[in-house]
């Protein structure tokens, strides 16, 4: 076997039982990961430097075909009723068919950290069969200096084979798509899937199930700074804006979508940005257009124009999922250390499918409790294989998917530093207006700027609140520059009947989805949340 690149000599691919490889590539750096996916034929130039890649059947995550090996450590404390299990012995014959599979094979490999504190980061060495692969998680997670590579060890393994193939009866998983985490040993093995978010997915898993046991809350979330020190938080899924609004020249960004809030700070555990791109406009969104047209950026399932190799962000034949993937000091006013202080606003952002929600809403603790653990909003067509148009879901903690605790567990630590650091909370609907998807319109990119540039900035403070009738949430009164109409979202319906009857539909879905944390959570919580007060009193 022929190996490049540094690395340290003492913990080699074979401490993994990686054999017989026909060549192994360590930590290259962009250039040269870029020059080697052009030449094997696995991407394409854009006219702007960017690598551009497709990921065929697969241009979302698949969710169903995740699986956590259930042994003595994980049986008690993982969320089984969200999770699927898979058992140590098909774990074992899955790594034994994955090493013979990769035998012939030039791998490829980054040695990376997840997480920006050193006193809570995680060693993460990626095997990649694709060199855009290696060039994307080299791009999302944080780097460590040359000199560190000597010495590196690392706690998890990903190894992902696109390429193989898994046997249902075989490998105990659902298709021949697999994506198994052996929480207990370190190691994950992802197959059949050339999507490459499942690498960045299976990072966060991982620092969700270790973090807790730390006292740290791991978080789906954005993260931004204003230069007084004040921090926001974004939670909120897929297509709900997180990257979007997080990206806000006005503020420093701390990162796009995962961080830990420890008793120290708000910490981001990637060194870069995973953007959506689906219309994107250097009119709408400036930062992350720049980003995504240059070198080194990782297009993914973008469309090319043939004449001129720009690429066509309007073009959703492949998929709405389409996605940039580029290191955040792509973005100029991007955190160097990726940390900031103890946030003082929590967003919780919602497409609205129903356009039933309000713009902005503010949240008492026990209300922001509801809506994290109900994590509504609508899954964006594209995010996930099969979804064709925005459709309401629930997801725990906005982000069930990567959730392997019992939500309860998640949900103690946000309310324990909700409380203790005096958090202002909001509700910001990204989704519809006037009307449900199909008749009303998406909500404005100015307008909800407009309207959290209020709320973080204590404009919202001093401005008279009134409670909107359906889920009791405080809505403000008057916005200065912004029609008042639109605060109210009844009052955007021209119909008043079909809004009351879907404002009904939708708390029924909230109250039939809180029902399975009635047990786990305070009394307070439970008056807060939609027709559970009877209950709680």
């Amino acid at each position: 076997m022929e190996e490049f690149g540094k690395r340290n000599p003492a913990c080699g691919a074979e401490t993994i039982g990686l054999q017989k490889l026909k060549g192994l590539y360590w930590n290259l750096p962009q250039a040269e990961l870029a020059e080697h996916a052009i030449k094997r034929g696995e991407a394409r130039l854009s006219a702007d430097g960017a690598v551009v890649s497709t990921t065929g059947k697969h241009t979302g995550r698949s969710p169903k075909d995740k699986f956590i090996v259930r042994d003595a450590t994980t049986e008690d404390v993982i969320w089984w009723g969200g999770n699927g299990a898979m058992e140590p012995e098909a774990f074992a014959r899955l790594k034994e068919d994955f090493l013979k599979h990769a035998e012939g094979m030039t791998l490829y490999a980054q040695d990376m950290w997840g997480g920006a504190d050193p006193t809570y980061r995680l060693n993460v060495r990626v095997f990649t069969e694709m060199a855009w692969h290696s060039l994307f998680i080299r791009n999302l997670l944080r780097r460590p200096p040359r000199e560190e590579l000597d010495g590196f060890a690392p706690q998890f393994t990903i190894i992902n084979l696109p390429s193989f193939r898994a046997d249902p009866q075989r490998h105990g998983c659902r298709s021949e798509t697999v994506i198994a985490c052996d929480l207990s040993n370190g190691l994950i093995l992802i197959g059949g899937s050339a999507y490459a978010g499942e690498i960045k997915k299976s990072v966060f898993t991982v620092l969700n199930y270790l973090l807790p046991d730390k006292g740290v809350m791991p978080m789906h979330c954005s993260a931004n700074q204003a230069e007084n020190g004040d921090v926001a938080i974004f939670f909120g899924l897929s297509g709900t804006g997180k990257t979007t609004l997080s990206a806000d020249p006005e503020r420093t960004l701390i990162g796009d979508d995962e961080h830990g809030w420890s008793e120290n700070a708000v910490f981001n555990f990637e060194g870069g940005c995973y953007a959506k791109t689906i219309r994107l406009s250097p009119e709408q969104e400036p930062e992350i257009y720049a980003a995504a047209t240059r070198f080194g950026c990782v297009l993914e399932n973008v469309v090319l124009d043939e004449a001129t190799r720009k690429p066509d962000f309007d073009d959703g034949s492949l998929t709405e999922n389409t996605r940039a993937a580029y290191p955040l000091d792509f973005i100029a006013n991007a955190s160097e250390s990726g940390m900031g202080g103890q946030p003082n606003h929590i967003v919780m952002l919602t497409c609205d499918a129903f356009g039933v929600l309000p713009p902005i809403a503010r949240l008492t603790p026990e209300q922001a409790m509801v809506h994290f653990l109900s994590g509504y909003t609508a899954k964006v067509a594209g995010t996930e294989r099969g979804v064709t148009e925005p459709e309401a879901t629930f997801s725990t903690c906005f982000g069930a998917p990567f959730m392997p605790r019992p939500p309860a567990v998640y949900g103690d630590l946000l309310r324990r530093h909700i409380n203790h650091h005096a958090v202002t909370c909001w509700l910001v609907n990204t989704g519809w207006s006037g009307g449900p998807y199909g008749v009303g319109k998406r909500m404005p990119l100015k307008l909800t700027r407009r309207l959290l540039h209020a709320a973080l900035d204590g404009e919202l403070q001093d401005v008279e609140m009134v409670s909107e009738p359906v889920f009791g949430l405080a809505i403000p009164k008057a916005v200065e520059g912004v029609d008042s109409e639109v605060l109210n979202p009844r009052a955007t319906w021209q119909d008043k009947d079909a809004y009351d009857r879907q404002a009904e539909k939708l708390l029924e879905m909230f109250s039939q989805n809180f029902q399975q944390f009635a047990d786990d959570v305070d009394t307070d919580v439970l008056a807060a949340a939609p027709r559970l007060k009877d209950a709680a009193e």
